[in-house]
């Protein structure tokens, strides 16, 4: 096999696949793994990947979390603590004691559990905002409760995972303790640093020819360049990925250079993490193994009834009406970013079966295909006044 075909293939089914499902109103990442099942080996088994486009598909887990780091603005969490805490709590802490206590029943260990319930805390912001902002909702309180909020919780998930991970798979000799108190300290001296780096490598691009896109290559600098930082203290490429995305949020400004950032990532990199994520599902497991059918009907169903009735509980708890609350319930199931990227680790570290990690993918597909159609519903019957004239959206 020419040492290019893998290669060729993944682009070809990336495009393909991503275009045809378009005209079914398929989201495209949900195309980007069903292309990925049908080529790999559990598939028509055409696919063989090399180290080439495995490294590839690393890159863009971590460039996916760059992407989810740099969507957030922490600023928008000022003004609305009481909100996010309440919603937060409900929506993150409730879903993450089942999907523990399901990880226990089915015979998994503590440590996979603990994976489970992380998985259980995310919702996804990639999801949530281009649905919101669809529906006209996105600069509502009510919008902006709902991601502030949903940030909050890939943050935690990830905090957890970084405990987990260093206690199984330890990448420092620090004691847990002292990591953290250094991370947290680097945070801060990154989110004061790397704007000024940035903006120095921008007052060099003006006096250079455009056609280099320095100030592009700056932030992919930065971004490796603090992705090796964290990992040489001792945390995990894609939490890594994600903290550098989040430390640079405020200072890109530039809708410009977000649409090319944006462009490279999600043109390039971020579908061959996700073709290869379709390549490592195995939906004949289910016939294979016994119960699995039961584990994956399960994990579905309960992660939506808990995400979307801690969601409700809590827009009523934030002063939100009956339909909002339950609007807030519906937005906070897309299952996507942060989920994937725990299962394809945990995954490859040996801590999650196959079985666990179809069910996630599986869970993926379902929440970011049911999600976004939940809010158009919802807020169809808002603006047609189902419920009265209290219905008012208000500005944050």
């Amino acid at each position: 096999m020419p040492e290019l075909f893998p290669f060729f293939l993944i682009l070809f089914v990336a495009l393909f696949f991503s275009e045809a499902f378009s005209r079914i109103n398929m989201p495209w990442v949900v195309a980007l793994i069903i292309g990925g099942i049908i080529i790999g080996p559990f598939g028509v088994d055409i696919f063989e990947p090399n180290e080439t486009v495995n490294l590839l598909g690393e890159i863009g887990l971590v460039f996916l979390m760059f992407m989810a780091g740099l969507e957030m603005r922490l600023s928008s969490l000022v003004n609305m603590k009481k909100e996010v805490a309440r919603m937060s709590v409900l929506n993150g802490i409730i879903p993450f004691a089942l999907g523990v206590g399901i990880g226990l029943y089915f015979g998994y260990g503590l440590l996979e559990s603990l994976i489970l319930g992380t998985v259980f805390i995310s919702s996804s912001v990639a999801v949530i905002v281009p649905s919101l902002k669809s529906n006209g909702l996105l600069e509502t309180r009510l919008g902006k409760s709902i991601v502030a909020s949903v940030m909050v919780e890939d943050i935690i998930s990830l905090l957890f995972l970084s405990v987990i991970l260093q206690s199984v798979t330890p990448l420092t000799a620090i004691p847990l303790p002292i990591f953290y108190f250094l991370l947290f300290a680097s945070l801060a001296a990154l989110r004061w640093l790397l704007p000024r780096i940035r903006l120095f490598f921008f007052m060099l691009s003006r006096e250079k020819a455009s056609l280099f896109e320095w100030e592009l290559q700056a932030i992919f600098v930065i971004l490796l360049g603090t992705v090796v930082f964290f990992q040489v203290i001792g945390l995990h490429s894609i939490i890594a990925g994600f903290f550098a995305g989040l430390v640079l949020a405020e200072s890109i400004k530039s809708d410009i250079l977000m649409g090319k950032i944006r462009a490279i990532g999600y043109g390039f990199f971020i579908p061959i993490f996700f073709v290869l994520i379709g390549t490592k599902t195995n939906i004949g497991v289910f016939g294979e193994t016994e119960g699995a059918i039961l584990l994956v009907s399960v994990i579905c169903i309960s992660f939506i009834a808990v995400k979307f009735i801690t969601g409700w509980m809590a827009g009523r708890l934030n002063g939100f009406n009956q339909m909002e609350s339950i609007l807030v319930g519906g937005a906070t199931t897309p299952h996507l970013t942060t989920a994937l990227a725990v299962a394809a680790t945990a995954f490859e570290l040996g801590l999650f079966s196959r079985e666990l990690v179809t069910a996630i993918v599986i869970l993926s597909v379902v929440t970011i295909a049911i999600g976004p159609i939940t809010v158009k519903l919802i807020k169809a019957r808002l603006n047609a006044g189902t419920l009265g004239p209290d219905v008012k959206y208000e500005e944050a």
